[in-house]
């Protein structure tokens, strides 16, 4: 859950990058670090093995604009891919305000994106929590690649919550709906935040 300073005026948002390893996690927020002027990132952090798979997690403060009299800020992570390391996975997780689920959109990777978002509901439900309460959105990563599935298909496949989530074409090593991908989760975390809050000041 977000982190409110009412001190300083600053509310910190967690925004969680997850999906099975090699999808392009990391690339994304490589993408945004690069592209984000000086003043508006902090340092990012990342733990690898050799082969440059995350293993831990990549965390990159992102402030926002000022929204209502505070400041925002955004800390991004990302998960690692491997099953191995679930318990990292679930320890990024705990306390995430949005998410985004990255799918490799390659034909030969589609079982992997459906286990690991099955893996992803499996770790919300350990911290009494769903898909359906947090703002998330799909991205399909890799479009510059050959033999695609279709987005209809990854759509049907990926998408199929009662109401269908926001979703995203994207090459993060291009940079083609990064940003996309990251303005609409943050929208989404801070109206469910602020609706949050009205909700409260009504009920007091």
């Amino acid at each position: 859950m977000s982190v409110i300073n009412y001190a300083n005026r600053v509310i910190d948002f967690k925004i969680v990058y997850y999906g099975p390893g090699m999808a392009g996690k990391t690339a994304n927020l490589q993408y945004i670090h690069r592209c984000l002027p000086n003043a508006n990132r902090g340092n990012m952090i990342s733990l690898a093995t050799g082969d440059d798979r995350t293993i831990y997690f990549d965390f990159l403060p992102v402030s926002a604009l000022t929204v209502r009299g505070f400041q925002t800020r955004f800390q991004l992570y990302t998960v690692p891919g491997q099953v191995q390391y679930n318990a990292t996975r679930r320890l990024v997780l705990r306390g995430a305000d949005g998410l985004v689920f990255v799918a490799d959109s390659q034909f030969e990777r589609l079982r992997e994106n459906v286990e690991s978002l099955r893996n992803l509901e499996m770790n919300l439900r350990e911290y009494d929590s769903t898909l359906d309460e947090i703002p998330y959105v799909l991205q399909y990563n890799k479009r510059d690649l050959p033999n695609l599935a279709p987005v209809t298909y990854l759509e049907f496949v990926l998408n199929r919550r009662a109401t269908r989530v926001p979703s995203f074409e994207a090459s993060a090593l291009e940079g083609k709906g990064v940003f996309d991908t990251l303005n609409t989760v943050s929208r989404m975390a801070l109206a469910s935040e602020f609706g949050k809050r009205e909700r409260r000041d009504e009920a007091s």
